[in-house]
C-alpha cells in the first residue's frame, strides 16, 4: 500500500532526480572542500607540490619551522564505553568512528602496541564488541616520526658537484616515503634511502622524509631528478622551478595518431572528485586554487604503424608541474601514454589476428624525463644533461618499429 508521503504517480521520478541532483552536487563540493583543507594542512604556503615532475619549492628563506601544521588537534579520551551501536562491530572500526581525525590504521597500531584495553584486557584489532564495555586508551600514542635511513641501492649518478648531483631515476622506484608512513610501516627501497647511502651531504630543508628533494617524479616514470646537497642551493632550485628557470623535456610513447605535428594543451587540473588518486582536466583554473593552470607542448618525433595499433612517440615540454600533468593532459585529447592505466590506456596491447608476432607488453607507463636545461644555481654555467631511453622502453619501441 503506497505510503500518505509518497510523493503523486507523475512527479515522482522527475523531483527525486532533481533532489538527488542536489544532494550529489553538495556531497562532492563538501568532498572537494575537505581533500582542500587536508591538503592545506599538510602543503600549504610556503612550501607548495606539484608534478608530473612533482616539484617541492619551499620559499626562499622559509624554515621547515615555518611550514604551517594543522590546527584543531586531535583529542583522544583515555576512556570509551561501548553503546548499543558498538554491538557486533570490530574494535578498530568503532574507535576510528568515535574519536574524529583520527585513522583506522593509527587505532590499529595502537592496539598492535598495546594500548587499547577493552574490560582491562588486550584484545586484537578485530575483537567483536557487545556493548557495555569499557574500552581504556593509554601510553605513548603518538607514531613514531618517520626518518629516511640509507640503503645501498645502485644509483645512476649523471652528474655531480659539491652543490648538486642529477640522478637517472629509474621506474618503479618511489621518491622518498609517504607522508602517512609510520615507524613500523616505513617505506624502503626508496630514491632518498640510496642519497643517504651514496652522499655524504644533502640539504636538510625538506626535513628528515625528503632530505636532498627539491622536485619529484612519478614513481612509474623514469629520468632525470635533482637533488640538492645543501640549504643554499636547495632555496635557490626552488627559486628556479618557481621562476620556471629550469626546461624539463620529456618522451612520450601515446596511444593513437596524433593529428598535429605539435600543440598546446592549456587546461587547469584538478583533483578527481570520486577517484582520489586521479586527477582531471577542465576548462579553467579557479581562485580557491582546487583547479590550477597548466600547459604542456608537444612535438610529435615518430608515428607507428602496427598490427596492435597507432602509436605516436612525443617530445613534451611543460611550463607548469602539475599533479600527473603530462599524463592528464595527454590523456584529455584522447591519446593516454602507454601502459598508464589509470588515464584510459589498456593494460596490456591486444593480440592481432594479421601478425604471428606476440603483442609486447610493458610493465610500466612509457614516460621518461629525458632532458634537463639550466644555469647551475652556483656558477652559472650553462647545464644540459641527458639520460637515453631505459632498455625496457627500447625493446618496446623496437618490437614496434619492427612490425609497421
Amino acid at each position: 500500500m503506497p505510503s500518505k508521503n509518497m510523493l503523486p504517480k507523475g512527479k515522482r521520478r522527475h523531483t527525486v532526480k532533481k533532489e538527488y541532483r542536489v544532494a550529489r552536487t553538495a556531497a562532492n563540493e563538501l568532498a572537494e572542500q575537505e581533500q582542500a583543507a587536508r591538503d592545506a594542512a599538510l602543503y600549504s604556503t610556503p612550501v607548495e607540490l606539484e608534478d608530473d615532475d612533482e616539484e617541492i619549492n619551499l620559499a626562499v628563506g622559509a624554515e621547515v619551522s615555518d611550514v604551517p601544521v594543522a590546527a584543531a588537534p586531535v583529542i583522544i579520551p583515555e576512556e570509551l564505553i561501548a553503546d548499543a551501536e558498538d554491538a557486533n562491530k570490530r574494535l578498530d572500526a568503532v574507535l576510528a568512528r568515535r574519536i574524529v581525525g583520527i585513522s583506522r590504521a593509527r587505532v590499529q597500531l595502537w592496539i598492535e602496541r598495546g594500548s587499547v584495553t577493552v574490560d582491562g584486557e588486550v584484545v586484537r584489532a578485530s575483537h567483536k564488541l557487545r556493548g557495555g564495555e569499557t574500552i581504556r586508551i593509554q601510553g605513548d600514542l603518538a607514531p613514531a616520526p618517520l626518518k629516511a635511513v640509507a640503503e645501498d641501492i645502485p644509483l645512476d649518478v649523471v652528474y655531480e658537484d659539491l652543490d648538486l648531483a642529477v640522478i637517472n631515476k629509474p621506474s618503479a622506484m618511489m621518491v622518498h616515503a609517504g607522508n602517512g608512513a609510520t615507524e613500523e610501516a616505513r617505506h624502503r627501497g626508496t630514491l632518498v634511502n640510496a642519497l643517504l647511502h651514496h652522499f655524504a651531504q644533502l640539504s636538510s630543508v625538506g626535513g628528515d622524509l625528503r632530505p636532498g628533494i627539491v622536485h619529484r617524479l612519478d614513481k612509474e616514470t623514469s629520468g632525470l631528478i635533482l637533488v640538492a646537497k645543501n640549504d643554499v642551493t636547495h632555496r635557490k632550485l626552488s627559486e628556479m622551478f618557481s621562476e620556471r628557470r629550469i626546461n624539463k623535456t620529456y618522451i612520450a610513447l601515446l596511444h593513437g595518431a596524433l593529428k598535429q605535428q605539435s600543440g598546446t594543451i592549456n587546461s587547469a587540473i584538478a583533483r578527481d572528485t570520486i577517484r582520489r588518486t586521479r586527477m582531471r582536466a577542465i576548462q579553467r583554473a579557479d581562485e580557491k586554487g582546487t583547479a590550477r593552470s597548466a600547459i604542456t607542448h608537444y612535438k610529435v618525433m615518430q608515428r607507428i604503424d602496427t598490427p596492435w595499433g597507432r602509436f605516436t612517440l612525443v617530445e613534451v615540454k611543460i611550463e607548469t608541474g602539475r599533479t600527473h600533468q603530462i599524463r592528464v593532459h595527454l590523456s584529455s585529447i584522447g591519446h593516454p601514454v602507454v601502459g598508464d592505466a589509470l588515464y584510459g590506456a589498456p593494460h596490456s596491447l591486444p593480440s592481432a589476428k594479421n601478425s604471428t608476432v606476440a603483442a609486447p607488453q610493458l610493465q610500466r607507463n612509457f614516460l621518461h624525463a629525458a632532458r634537463l636545461e639550466f644555469a647551475h644555481p652556483t656558477s652559472q654555467k650553462p647545464m644540459q644533461l641527458e639520460a637515453p631511453l631505459p632498455p625496457e622502453l627500447i625493446a618496446f619501441l623496437d618490437v614496434l618499429r619492427s612490425n609497421k
